[in-house]
């Protein structure tokens, strides 16, 4: 059997295994509490799941639709992308509808990158970029930022070669919680406008805001779409829709078109009941939305400080956006004399029965991710299984 060198250099996703085993787990029977998958404990809300179902009923989902998504709904996000960036000359033309946000990445990638091309990726980053950005052909070259877990252009312009072709951008970060806020991203653009690169953005968590932090995309600095800005949005975060696989992009209609040409080899159409979906989770109405932001900004307020006390836990600056905290642990390893973060997350998992992310994951060592995507009495429960681990693990 032959395999590619691109697969062997593939690596599997960091957070997609480790929570299949956690799930495994609880299959089995073990009370396992899974932190390491960013995925809403709530159900999608029911007006979108009965426009699912109307479209069924109807006989709307049984046939194949453009390759880049509904006409009406490439419209809608277009129409939504418009007033909520404040930009003017959006029309369908410049959305593509995918298969989650994933595959939006991903086509991207497959669009503008050759061979040898290079990504400038700050440090920690979502573990699919990296992988995407090679399976196109590309090097991602990372650029560690510190504990602000900001990249500036100092940053950047340290990483530049001709190579260059693009920067990714993440606000609300994942893993960190991080918000950059308008000045800095302005330096950003500045610096990216002077050597004409392309910026990725992925404004996944744009609405997952807390504690009166805002967000500002990079794509929002001019009074129309920047060519050289590539949005990259979806479903899954903002209305619990991480089943329904919907994800989109918005960019120059030259660049859409190209990856639609692409998505019509790829996957065809995205799902067409889960474009219906996503049309009514857009123009519908939006009261869940608040609900469940509200809901993760408690999470947030209240397992922050319970984390920080757990010994050899560090994290400084509050997560403003998405649902993850990113501690370091390099104390706790000292502490309890575990070598790697590897070894921590493993122990924990079938110790504790507490299932995080490694941040190595995320390119990062020393830092563990915690998702705090799920009810508060599985958050405490959690942070108390690492507390008595902690304890009796100690030197």
């Amino acid at each position: 059997m032959h395999l590619s060198n691109r697969s062997q250099q593939l690596q599997p996703s960091a957070t997609m295994k480790i929570s299949a085993q956690a799930k495994q787990m609880v299959a089995d029977g073990i009370d396992v509490i899974n932190l390491s998958i960013g995925e809403p404990d709530f159900e999608t809300p029911d007006n979108i799941k009965q426009a699912a179902i109307a479209a069924i009923n109807d006989g709307h989902a049984s046939f194949y639709t453009p390759a880049a998504g509904l006409p009406q709904l490439r419209a809608a996000i277009a129409d939504r992308t418009a007033a909520d960036y404040q930009l003017t000359g959006l029309t369908g033309k410049n959305v593509a509808v995918t298969t989650g946000a994933k595959m939006a990445l991903y086509s991207v990638f497959q669009t503008i990158l050759d061979p040898g091309d290079e990504v400038l990726l700050p440090e920690p980053y979502w573990v699919s970029y990296a992988e995407q950005i090679k399976l196109a052909g590309g090097v991602p070259v990372t650029i560690p930022v510190g504990d602000s877990f900001k990249v500036t252009p100092a940053d950047l312009e340290a990483k530049l070669t001709d190579k260059t072709r693009a920067f990714l951008l993440n606000s609300p970060e994942n893993p960190t919680g991080v918000i950059y806020d308008q000045a800095e991203l302005q330096t950003l653009k500045d610096w990216t406008d002077a050597h004409d690169l392309m910026v990725v953005t992925d404004d996944i968590y744009g609405q997952l805001t807390y504690n009166g932090a805002s967000f500002t995309s990079i794509a929002q600095l001019t009074d129309a779409l920047d060519p050289n800005i590539i949005i990259i949005s979806g479903a899954s975060k903002t209305y619990s829709m991480t089943g329904w696989r919907m994800g989109y992009v918005v960019a120059d209609a030259a660049l859409v078109a190209k990856v639609s040409a692409f998505l019509s080899h790829a996957t065809g159409n995205p799902t067409a009941v889960s474009q219906y979906a996503l049309l009514e989770a857009l123009t519908g109405d939006q009261t869940q939305v608040e609900v469940m932001r509200q809901a993760f900004e408690e999470r947030l307020n209240t397992i922050y400080p319970l984390v920080t006390a757990l010994p050899g836990f560090k994290l400084d600056t509050k997560p403003q956006g998405a649902f993850y905290l990113f501690p370091d642990v390099a104390g706790a390893l000292e502490l309890t004399g575990i070598a790697t973060t590897g070894e921590l997350v493993n122990q924990l998992l079938n110790e504790a029965h507490v299932s995080l992310v490694d941040g190595n994951a995320f390119g990062v060592d020393h830092h563990i991710r915690i998702s705090y995507a799920t009810d508060l009495a599985s958050l405490k429960k959690a942070v108390s299984r690492i507390a008595d681990f902690l304890a009796a693990h100690t030197k």
